[in-house]
């Protein structure tokens, strides 16, 4: 098994935007071969002065696969390829770990 932890520093006050192209997807991701876990997340208040405050244009994506070729194919279906020029013009930073269970 795979995990995959995707963060996303949007363009401000773009999160609505992003979120509603990446709400097309998650059915479609959900359905590929291989496909454990698909989904975003936002950042919650705590209200713990130790835990920094939300941030409303930050997005972490959070993916579970079977396997690096389940994970190879995903980057490249069609639905990705469609959906990635959507959602580019409202990202500022992303970055990538692909990481295993130990």
């Amino acid at each position: 098994m795979v995990h995959v932890i995707v963060f996303f520093d949007l363009q401000v006050n773009k999160r609505d935007e992003f979120l509603e192209e990446f709400r097309k997807i998650v059915p479609l991701v959900n359905a590929e071969d291989g496909c454990i876990e698909y989904g975003a997340t936002i950042d919650v208040d705590m209200g713990d002065g130790n835990i920094g405050p939300p941030r409303h244009d930050h997005i972490t994506v959070l993916e579970k696969w079977e396997s690096i070729d389940a994970l190879k194919a995903h980057v490249t279906a069609p639905h990705m390829l469609e959906y990635r020029p959507k959602v580019k013009p409202l990202i500022v930073k992303s970055q990538v770990f692909v990481t295993e269970p130990i």
